[in-house]
């Protein structure tokens, strides 16, 4: 595996991202990999997520990109509002629409849509395991994707209180695992996380991560 912390150039990065591909089209870790950064929570829901009405489909794009020589990607924060999501972070990513052709068309338009990523200027690799969500009834499709430079990020406003970039050596950084309880609507939650630039990213974020760390651990 490559070292994220140091400088990494355009055919570095293009072999990298090469190697993700051919990853991505094997088995996946899925569910021992979401396992490993669920909350109490999670874990209970899991035993008892039977006789559910169908899940909505959505996705999320998962975007690596170089900058000042190193490879990041990006979350959004969402705002404060009256719903399950409130105030996370989160990668870009919304459910899908009937106009969409598919999970993948719905991360494209979602980011375009939430943080101006130009679906022309990336290249998806790929997806990750699906993850089904609770609180919301989603089952989402992390879309993994690269641009060889960083896009013109511009926030939608409504949706999205801050872009927060990460060099993704963050996710080989043991130091910033924690075990954090929070309180979610009336819950108290005892959740693995991990603490980005101030950020703590726990749920669903922190469970796709860990399947993007294990795949890319996996890389030769």
């Amino acid at each position: 595996m490559i070292d994220f912390t140091k400088h990494i150039d355009l055919t570095t990065f293009n072999s990298f991202c090469n190697k993700l591909q051919n990853k991505l089209s094997e088995a996946l870790p899925g569910k021992d990999a979401h396992l490993k950064m669920a909350s109490n929570v999670r874990l209970d829901e899991l035993k008892f997520n039977s006789g559910k009405k169908p899940a909505r489909l959505s996705s999320v794009l998962i975007l690596l990109y170089l900058k000042n020589n190193k490879i990041y990607t990006s979350f959004i924060l969402r705002p404060k509002y009256d719903g399950v999501h409130s105030g996370q972070v989160a990668f870009p990513g919304g459910r899908q629409e009937d106009e969409d052709k598919s999970v993948i068309h719905t991360a494209l338009r979602e980011a375009k849509e939430e943080v101006n990523i130009e679906p022309s200027k990336i290249t998806v690799l790929g997806t990750l395991s699906d993850l089904f969500i609770p609180p919301s009834n989603f089952l989402v499709t992390p879309v993994l994707a690269f641009s060889e430079c960083r896009p013109d990020f511009i926030p939608q406003e409504s949706e999205v209180e801050k872009i927060i970039e990460a060099n993704i050596s963050f996710l080989f950084d043991e130091s910033i695992i924690k075990r954090k309880i929070l309180y979610v609507r009336n819950t108290k939650i005892d959740a693995p996380c991990f603490e980005v630039d101030g950020q703590t990213i726990w749920g669903a974020t922190a469970m796709i991560l860990s399947e993007l760390k294990d795949v890319i651990e996996s890389i030769s």
